[in-house]
């Protein structure tokens, strides 16, 4: 009996050993990479580049009565109900993380609402623009049509999109949103999980309409994902971070847009650390990112 207690232990700790590992790996890898301060450059090119505005301001109004409405309903109807039932696991700082909770509840409500039906075509043209703006309009040639005229107003050299991008909110995606509810009862480690796992679901997905303008299938889609975990879940995670944030999730939602592009074009200028490409391109090509 005690042979198998401590054969359980041993493998317990070689398992705990081996995650620990992964996860240092993991975090050296994001770390190098840099791709967690995509979204806070995003922040600054957005606020010292007024063009990129537009898609803004022309979607303000109703995406913050939106986001005005959405949390409003969360914390009286959802608040109270969740912080009754975080009490009694997450103790004197159930009130923190119900907020968290409710929050990062809101923001899925508004984003699945907001980015089918209200801002998708905006955040696009950003990410179009920004493109635009770091020189890289031959391969986004490949997803628009481009104006003549110089560089200063890039979003006035944006023309019909002869590609629709991005995907939509998914099923599958509510449905894993659900199912990892129940970390947030684990105090503090659950939270943090549960948002780290948030994070690398919205990092998988920053980069669509880039690799759409690649022409990669979805098998070197998820090759490159695979190869870059570290990088878009760090992305991913500061990006889920800020959208969560009461009525500046809108605002953010653009500059992360911002910040997705500019990675887009330094990857496209060899000007990032991430892995090599391994997979080939419709027309046979390999892209070496270094």
């Amino acid at each position: 009996m005690t042979g198998t207690i401590d054969n359980a232990r041993a493998k317990a700790k070689e398992v705990a050993i081996e995650d620990f590992n992964k996860a240092k790996t993991l975090a050296h890898s994001a770390a190098k990479s840099g791709a967690y301060l995509y979204p806070i450059k995003g922040i600054f090119y957005f606020i010292s580049h007024r063009s990129l505005w537009k898609p803004l301001i022309s979607k303000l109004v109703p995406t913050l009565s939106l986001s005005v409405g959405v949390i409003a309903f969360m914390f009286i109807f959802a608040y109270l109900p969740q912080l009754a039932v975080l009490v009694f696991v997450n103790g004197p700082i159930a009130a923190f993380t119900t907020i968290l909770l409710t929050l990062s509840e809101s923001s899925t409500i508004i984003n699945l609402i907001s980015k089918n039906f209200l801002l998708q075509d905006a955040l696009v043209d950003t990410f179009d623009g920004v493109m635009v703006a770091r020189r890289q309009t031959e391969i986004l040639s490949e997803g628009r049509q481009l104006k003549s005229g110089n560089f200063n107003d890039p979003m006035a050299k944006l023309g019909k999109l002869v590609k629709s991008p991005f995907q939509k909110f998914t099923p599958k995606a509510i449905i894993r949103y659900v199912m990892y509810l129940p970390l947030n009862f684990i105090p503090v480690v659950g939270t943090v999980i549960f948002v780290l796992i948030q994070g690398k679901g919205r990092g998988n997905i920053v980069h669509d309409r880039y690799f759409q303008l690649k022409k990669w299938n979805n098998a070197q889609r998820q090759e490159w994902l695979k190869e870059n975990t570290a990088p878009y879940t760090a992305f991913g995670t500061v990006a889920t971070l800020l959208e969560l944030v009461p009525f500046a999730s809108i605002v953010f939602n653009f500059t992360n847009t911002v910040g997705a592009a500019l990675w887009a074009a330094d990857i496209e200028n060899n000007n990032t650390t991430m892995t090599e490409m391994k997979g080939q391109n419709q027309q046979g090509n390999s892209k070496k990112i270094e």
